[in-house]
Formats: C-alpha cells, sequence, structure tokens
C-alpha cells in the first residue's frame, strides 16, 4: 500500500469510527487525511469502495500479524493462545477499526452482507487451528465451529473487557482465558 493510500485508509477508519457509515464523506475523509478532493477519487470512486477496501484490508493486515506470530510458535495449544494474544492485542491497537466492523456487521445493506462474508472467512480461518488441535487430540473432539464460535465470542468478550477495564498485562488475560477454556469454571 503506497503511502497516500495508506493516509486514506487510516483517515477513512477514524472517519466510519466517529461519525458511523452513514454521517462519514468522502470530504471528512479526504479533510481527515490531508488530501485533496481529486486525490481521493483518484484512488476511490465512493465512500462504499473505500468502506469495502478499509475492510478487506485490515482483515488481511489480521490475518497476516496472526500467521506471523503462530509461524513462531510450537505446539497445537500454543498457537491457539497465540492467536488469542494476537487478537486481543490487534483489538487494543486498532480500537477504530473493530468499532467499524462491529457498528456495520447488522443489517441489510449489500455491504453488511459483504462484510460478514468476510467476518466468516476470518471465522474459517480460526476454525482451522480449532480443527488441527482437534486432528491432534490437543482439545476434545466435538463441532469444530461451533468451538470456533466460542472462541471467537470469548475473544470478543475478552477485547470489551480489555478496553473497558484499561488491563495492561494482555499475557494475564489470555493465560486465565486459555486456562477457563481448557480447564472450565466448574469446581
Amino acid at each position: 500500500m503506497n503511502k497516500t493510500k495508506n493516509l486514506i485508509f487510516t483517515s477513512a477508519i477514524k472517519v466510519f469510527s466517529i461519525n458511523g457509515y452513514d454521517r462519514a464523506t468522502m470530504d471528512g475523509i479526504a479533510s481527515e487525511a490531508g488530501v485533496a478532493k481529486g486525490t481521493l477519487y483518484y484512488y476511490f470512486k465512493s465512500k462504499e469502495e473505500i468502506f469495502k477496501y478499509i475492510i478487506s484490508e485490515g482483515m488481511k493486515v489480521i490475518q497476516e500479524e496472526i500467521d506471523e506470530s503462530v509461524s513462531k510458535t510450537d505446539g497445537e495449544i500454543e498457537k491457539l493462545r497465540t492467536v488469542f494474544k494476537t487478537q486481543l492485542s490487534l483489538v487494543n491497537r486498532n480500537r477504530d477499526f473493530f468499532k467499524v466492523v462491529a457498528s456495520q456487521l447488522w443489517g441489510k445493506e449489500i455491504r453488511q452482507f459483504e462484510l460478514r462474508d468476510i467476518v466468516n472467512n476470518y471465522i474459517n480461518y480460526i476454525e482451522s487451528f480449532i480443527s488441527t488441535s482437534i486432528n491432534a487430540k490437543m482439545i476434545k473432539k466435538g463441532n469444530s465451529m461451533l468451538i470456533t464460535y466460542l472462541f471467537v465470542g470469548i475473544l470478543s468478550s475478552c477485547s470489551i473487557y480489555e478496553v473497558s477495564k484499561n488491563e495492561e498485562n494482555i499475557d494475564d488475560i489470555v493465560d486465565n482465558v486459555m486456562n477457563y477454556i481448557l480447564n472450565g469454571i466448574g469446581i
């Protein structure tokens, strides 16, 4: 991504995060990026196109960072822990992006259906880690997609916890959550 397109990317995320999709404007994005409106239109034909771009690129960056972190890790459970920690760190560093995703998941507009497809692709990506752990007999055999949704749901809840409690030590959160996931919360 070139410098100008990256600037538009980060500025659009901020504008969508603050204003929501409906109130975000091309003028607002250009102003936030500090570029002429013509420059913005050189790269993107519409607000819809910018939105699609930030979502697809943002999710691509997330998967790349998870892949890089996991590639340095051995053992299936440790890989799940790494996925969890990396995702939690990404939410912490990219709150505006996750706010845009969360705010647009529901609804019946084409962009919202497309966003759900992108999120479903991400869930399938996470499911591959769960399936591998099941096949390696590191976690109980079960419905890998249901387990993945539970994993992603817990991850989402932990992200809210981390943001609202302003937790500093992500390792402690990850250790506790992985312990609860793997051992349950029973006595």
